[in-house]
């Protein structure tokens, strides 16, 4: 029955991670959240940055932006040869972690399984975040490359086309490094496995309210749209369709 436990806690733990990133994603095409609303905001920045002829305020923004995946990246490094090392000394641990008041000690073919789920939570989440790095490059290219502000042979169009382009790969940047960082939520949520399967279950619950409130309920996000009308993605798909017919 215990070993059963653990499974159902890591079900729902995964339920939970996935079941989440696709509902936010989903949710995302027609509700005001961080996400889309920095989106546009990425999008402003393209236009403005095209109509500035110094733009080094901007290269120095896109290398702050590649500098937090890089710190976030490195620390995912050194967590893991923490966990790779603890994988090492199984049984050492394993002692160690029986001796605490709130230890609650499974078989080592459990113990090994959420040290493994940990392992794989961080080099997700390492993955995510040199993706990001590797994309904010590529915004720093487009910034490189992007046409001057007094050149007549590019068109209006092609300054939108070039700054929609730009905004785009600058926010596949920005989801990249959200879901890293997401991922370091989810691994809390497995720490509190290590005291016992339903105090996980409950973490893994918890961390999913927590996104949902910064997310879709936040002051960050009203901040960010208070005094400033945006178009909303539905209305803006909408819009692009009747463009196209």
């Amino acid at each position: 029955m215990g070993e059963f436990l653990e499974l159902i806690a890591l079900a729902w733990f995964v339920l939970c991670w996935v079941g989440y990133t696709e509902y936010s994603r989903r949710k995302a095409n027609d509700r005001p959240c961080l996400s889309n609303t920095l989106d546009l905001y990425r999008e402003d920045w393209m236009r403005v940055m095209l109509r500035r002829d110094n733009r080094i305020s901007d290269a120095s923004v896109v290398g702050n932006l590649e500098r937090n995946g890089a710190f976030f990246a490195s620390s995912c490094l050194l967590i893991l040869a923490g966990i790779i090392t603890a994988l090492g000394y199984t049984q050492e641990v394993m002692e160690v972690f029986s001796t605490l008041p709130f230890g609650n000690l499974p078989s080592r073919a459990v113990w090994e399984l959420r040290m493994i789920t940990l392992l794989v939570v961080f080099i997700y989440a390492f993955f995510k975040f040199t993706w990001s790095m590797r994309m904010y490059n590529f915004v720093a290219v487009l910034i490189g490359g992007a046409p001057p502000p007094d050149d007549t042979k590019i068109s209006p169009a092609g300054r939108e086309a070039f700054a929609q382009s730009a905004a785009r790969v600058c926010n596949l940047a920005g989801d990249a490094f959200n879901l890293g960082l997401r991922s370091y939520y989810y691994a809390l949520a497995v720490v509190a496995w290590f005291v016992h399967p339903v105090a996980f279950i409950a973490a893994s619950t918890l961390v999913v309210a927590i996104l949902y409130r910064r997310e879709f309920c936040s002051d960050a996000l009203h901040a960010l749209r208070v005094g400033k009308v945006f178009e909303e993605p539905a209305a803006r798909a909408e819009a692009s369709q009747k463009t196209n017919s």
